[in-house]
Formats: structure tokens, sequence, C-alpha cells
């Protein structure tokens, strides 16, 4: 089904975790993603400005190498990062045209509104400025990404109308969350008749390798489908999803993407009795719900690893292996120049940017107890 006049399949490239080489992105290795994604005929590329050296790379792999009407890009702008006026936050669209050298943007988003978030792109007026680039013919769709509440959501949808879709975080483990509410937001989101580009439907990677009473009720229902196929599956079976977003980094993963949704139509009832079975299992675990977007570094004045700590605590928790989980921590903590939790001020920025509203501060606590 097309949505915004748009013939777009049910799986789109997320390039915020592109495969890495030497620690920056590897651009060859992109190149081979791409023609394989291109080569299926899947046509959705999802960037930010925030996300450093993506825009830079997909013109590399993509913009460069096939036709512009060949396929779709959507990049954000993140107003609340580091603007103090308007100028700076209008700034970063010339930049991604620039970095991406698109021309144009099928799809152009206001980054990741909610909460402390949302009054920027209020006080600069990025609302009319991303309707002047669309009368420009600088943008063909216009809409916006969201974490918060879905009282929230219904407040910005009824403000602004004129936003044709919206990007929301929805996975099977989130659909019952109540401090993501993806449900709630998915279906508030259909009430104002919004189609919904879907981001984190693998929760950043923790659900590709879910726990081991997750893992076995997937086993028990089709020994061959990976984990992830149950996760990106369950997102893309909903009404009104122009696409779902899936953060490859290496092309095992692209393939096993490609595999399952070449020929994706919908979920049957067994398979969505399963997926509820998961759900229920995966809820009884306690884990900090981090998918490592990274806005805490941003902000964090210690430059403290986060994520990597986070990542590190619940591979304790759910595999119980604490040397397993210091090398998890040493290699995504240290091994990129971070900080370690120990070194927390406690100065609270990362929780006014969290999209998964985690209480970081005392987690981290947790983690330099926990990891030693």
């Amino acid at each position: 089904m097309a949505y915004l006049g748009e013939e777009i399949k049910k799986l789109g490239f997320g390039l915020m975790r592109l495969p890495m080489k030497e620690n920056v992105i590897d651009v060859e290795q992109t190149k081979q993603m791409v023609d394989r994604f291109m080569e299926d005929g899947f046509t959705y590329f999802d960037t930010a400005w925030a996300y450093a050296g993506s825009e830079d790379a997909i013109r590399q792999a993509l913009v460069e190498r096939y036709p512009r009407e060949s396929f779709q890009l959507a990049t954000k702008n993140a107003a609340w990062i580091n603007c103090k006026t308007r100028e700076e936050a209008v700034a970063q669209f010339e930049t991604s045209l620039k970095q991406t050298g698109a021309g144009y943007f099928d799809f152009y988003l206001l980054h990741n509104l909610g909460e402390s978030r949302t009054h920027f792109f209020d006080d600069y007026d990025m609302w009319s400025f991303v309707q002047e680039k669309k009368k420009e013919g600088l943008i063909r769709h216009v809409g916006f990404s969201f974490h918060s509440t879905p009282e929230e959501l219904e407040e910005i949808l009824k403000a602004h109308p004129e936003m044709e879709f919206v990007q929301l975080q929805i996975n099977y483990g989130d659909w019952e969350n109540p401090a993501i509410q993806s449900r709630g937001c998915y279906e508030m989101a259909r009430k104002y008749g919004k189609p919904v580009v879907i981001m984190e439907p693998v929760k950043g990677g923790m659900l590709a390798n879910p726990p081991e009473p997750v893992a076995e009720i997937f086993r028990k229902a089709d020994e061959k489908a990976s984990y992830a196929s149950w996760a990106i599956r369950f997102a893309a079976d909903l009404e009104g999803v122009i696409t779902v977003l899936s953060g490859m980094s290496n092309m095992e993963q692209m393939e096993d993407n490609l595999s399952y949704m070449k020929g994706f139509t919908h979920l049957s009832v067994q398979e969505l009795k399963t997926l509820n079975e998961a759900r229920k299992a995966l809820a009884k675990i306690p884990l900090i719900p981090c998918t490592t977007c990274n806005y805490c570094a941003k902000v964090c004045p210690q430059d403290i690893g986060i994520s990597g700590s986070f990542t590190a605590m619940n591979y304790l928790t759910l595999y119980r292996d604490l040397n397993a989980a210091k090398r998890q921590e040493e290699w995504m903590v240290a091994g990129h120049g971070k900080k370690r939790a120990s070194e927390c001020i406690k100065c609270g920025k990362c929780e006014q940017v969290c999209p998964q509203h985690i209480r970081i501060r005392e987690e981290l606590v947790k983690a330099a107890e926990g990891l030693g």
C-alpha cells in the first residue's frame, strides 16, 4: 500500500549504526550493503544531521552512485543540539543538503520531539521553516520523530496538522512498556490519520539476541527464523506503516533482513500469538532500556561511556557472567576513549535528553558497583 503517494517497501535502511573501520564509517562496506538493499527493490534510507559521518557516507555510497529518483532519502533537524539561535537551527538543513549532496529530501523530520526538546522547534519556528522548504521543492514530505507520551504527541498533532507523518519507536518489547508507551503513541498517530515510520524495531539490537526464556519461545515456533526477524515483522505487520527502519551494521544483518522482508505481507494468527508470549516473557526480566542512541553522550560534561556501561550491565543481567560483562565494558567504554560510570558527577543533563526516560544517574551508580 502506498502512503503519501510513495510506493515504499516495508524495510528501510537506518543509517545510524553503519559498519565501522578504525573508528570511522566503512564506506566501502556501506556501498556493498546499499547495492544489496537496492538490488532487492528496497529504496528508503534514513539518516540525520546528528549521526556523525552518516550523511557524508550515504552521499558516497548512494547519492553519487544511483539516479536520484531511484530512492527516498530522509534526514532530520535536531534544533535542540547546541543551537542558541534560529539561524543555527536552520543551518542544519543546509549542512545536510551539502553533506548528502541529495539536492532535496524526500522525507525531512524535526528530530526527537518530546519533553524539554520540543520548545526549541517552537522558539525557532522550525515548523514554518520546513514548510517554506517544501514550497521551494527542497522537501517532499515533512514530519517529525518523537519520544514521549501519547498525550504530548496529541498536543503536537493538534497544533501542527500540516505534519504528514510521524516516526515512532515501536517494537514488541516496548509495546506495553509504560515508560515508552509504543502502543499508545502508535494509536495516537493513527487517531489523527498520520502514517508511521517505525524506528528501533529491534530495540538497539537487544531483541536480536533476546534472553533465553524469550529465545526459547521463538525457537519452538520456528527454529530457522532469526530473533530479529520476529521483531521487524511485528512492526511491519501494523497498519498505517510507511516503512520499518533497521539499523544494519554489516552484510550478515542485511541478508537476514532481506530474506524475510522481500516478500513480507502479514503475520499469521499463530505468529502473533508467539510474539505475545515472547513479550510477556521479556517483561519479566528487568533490563536497562537503552537503545544506544547516545544522545546522552552529546551532553555529558564528563564524557562517560553511558550506553557502553548499560550494555555491559544488561549483559550481566542476562547472562550472569561478570567477566564477560567486564570485557564488554572495557571494549565499549575504555576502548572508545570514554570514562567509566564511577566518574559521573550526577549533573542530570543526560536524563533531560534520554528518549527512553532512563534514570541514568541511578543506573550509573549500579554499574559502578556491579562492574567493579
